[in-house]
């Protein structure tokens, strides 16, 4: 009897088998990644917003903060892929515009859908490549180099226009980026999938490692023989090529392209990414939390219009924001908590000899 006690206790205090094992690990990690604290903070937001004004959670507004933050989520993804590297595309907002005044002046001038989509998109991740050339061969500093790139895109853009809108009336064309797909608003589909496989290249691919790699220690990654060149570059192509996407999808919702229609959304890229986790010093974040960021921003910005806030004190609220992000990333609640703790340690002095 007693040795069938014993046994049931060994079963009972035996390790857990590696497939159990990898099921915990997964499930831990599933609850304590980096972009459950943005998460919770987008709970509460939804909660007080709830309180805030009795037309937040109709469906109609909820849709409008989807339709919204799927611009300037995906944004956020290709700042993020360049942040990420330790750099910043302070260009997206005018490769948006860009996206919406070629595709339409291309589907004005009797292109087809694919010419106008490919057109616009092959174009907007050349214009991530100039940057990426200039960063990485020019030695130019990302904050100069796509601060630059911005001015000359606006130009070009300004130029292609000629004064006034052009206007799209291609129906296939606004129906495929701001239509529906059973009941989904078309958005919001390309903001999911977008989203999935850039998480995935990030966390299960070379190249994805690389990148945090570069953007921890570049001098490191290149000693180790990584393609920080190349991987720079590329990271810039991609934020252009998303730059384009959301271009695309802003172009359907205007009917028309116009090159003042990316105006402020570098910024609000930049904010997102920061607000999700990024570091501005590279090496850290994941596309997930820019998404959330996007839409944590998104939805305040939504409940300060429904309860009439002019837009000074949503800037000053969105400038609390990034600050409070920055300084959380780059180690400053750790630092803060030490220091608050020095001033209640007990101290002992040694005696002052004769």
């Amino acid at each position: 009897m007693s040795d069938t006690l014993k046994n049931r206790g060994d079963q009972l205090t035996a390790p857990a088998s590696a497939p159990q094992q990898a099921v915990r690990f997964r499930v831990r990690r599933l609850f304590t990644g980096s972009y459950v604290p943005i998460l919770l903070a987008l709970v509460v937001v939804i909660i007080i917003g709830s309180f805030a004004s009795p037309y937040f959670l109709t469906a109609l507004n909820l849709q409008n903060i989807l339709l919204s933050g799927a611009i300037v989520s995906i944004l956020a993804i290709g700042q993020f892929m360049v942040i990420v590297t330790a750099g910043i595309d302070l260009s997206v907002g005018a490769i948006a515009a860009f996206a919406t005044v070629s595709s339409a002046w291309i589907l004005a001038q009797g292109g087809s859908l694919v010419v106008a989509i490919g057109g616009a998109l092959v174009i907007c991740a050349g214009v991530g490549v100039l940057n990426g050339l200039a960063v990485v061969f020019g030695r130019i500093t990302p904050f100069i180099a796509t601060l630059g790139m911005m001015s000359i895109i606006q130009g070009i853009s300004f130029f292609v226009q000629g004064g006034s809108l052009i206007a799209i009336t291609n129906q296939e064309f606004i129906g495929l980026f701001n239509g529906q797909v059973l009941g989904i608003s078309s958005p919001a589909i390309l903001l999911i999938v977008v989203t999935i496989v850039m998480a995935l290249v990030m966390r299960y691919t070379i190249f994805g490692r690389q990148q945090y790699a570069i953007g921890g220690n570049s001098q490191a990654a290149l000693l180790s023989g990584l393609p920080v060149r190349r991987n720079v570059i590329l990271a810039y192509v991609i934020s252009g090529f998303l730059a384009g996407l959301a271009g695309l999808l802003l172009a359907a919702q205007l009917s028309g392209g116009s090159a003042l229609v990316g105006s402020g959304y570098e910024l609000d890229s930049i904010a997102a990414a920061v607000v999700g986790g990024a570091a501005l010093f590279g090496g850290k974040g994941n596309p997930v939390s820019a998404v959330i960021g996007a839409l944590l921003i998104g939805t305040i910005s939504n409940i300060m219009n429904l309860r009439s806030v002019q837009a000074e004190g949503q800037l000053v609220v969105q400038g609390i924001l990034v600050l409070l992000a920055v300084y959380l990333t780059s180690g400053g609640s750790k630092d803060f908590v030490r220091g608050f703790n020095s001033l209640f340690r007990r101290r002992n002095y040694a005696p002052i000899s004769n």
